[in-house]
């Protein structure tokens, strides 16, 4: 790429490519007028965009638009690489504090034994207890989709089994061969 000349900003076809940033900075930005704001937040004023890369050359820092949708768009002279460094860190921030709700899936039947129901239970604790939702899921094959009475009567015995540390989130309506609930962790 050509080193930047002040005062020299090519033809139409001479401006160099955008870069694959977020923000213009420098010789990037296209706007002949631009507001500058100093390093420590004070307002230059409205400047041509010469003096204004003039400025943050004399200041060895960097010219980048923070607001191109601005009239005339709003430029900050500061350390660019600090920056994009301040950016990441508020990203990932936001990023760790980001919960994702994760919905565990058990599937059951209507004729589960006790001991099993017991085992899908206390995994279903576990997974409220670690925030996540739970959906208990039963299908019928079958003739057995006339039982779907029995299959709800087994749902009601999780809710009453885990009403200490769940609340129903969802309850399906017949669908056919297949019925579910969701439990949502209790605040």
């Amino acid at each position: 790429m050509k080193p930047f000349k002040p005062g020299f900003r090519g033809g139409r076809f001479n401006r160099p490519v955008a870069p694959p940033d977020a923000h213009r900075i420098n010789e990037f930005i296209i706007a002949k007028e631009v507001r500058v704001i100093a390093p420590d937040g004070e307002q230059l004023g409205v400047l041509q965009l010469r003096d204004a890369l003039q400025k943050a050359q004399e200041l060895e820092l960097d010219l980048v638009e923070v607001a191109p949708q601005a009239k005339p768009p709003v430029c900050k002279i500061l350390d660019y690489g600090k920056f994009k460094y301040k950016e990441q860190k508020k990203e990932a921030e936001a990023k760790k504090n980001r919960t994702e709700n994760t919905i565990k899936e058990l599937r059951l039947r209507y004729r589960t034994d006790s001991g099993d129901l017991e085992v899908k239970l206390k995994h279903a604790r576990e997974f409220l207890a670690e925030g996540d939702k739970v959906k208990f899921v039963m299908r019928f094959k079958g003739r057995e989709a006339m039982y779907t009475d029995l299959g709800r009567e087994k749902f009601d015995q999780i809710v009453e089994r885990l009403a200490d540390v769940a609340t129903v989130d969802e309850r399906s309506p017949s669908q056919g061969r297949q019925i579910h609930i969701t439990f949502a962790p209790a605040k």
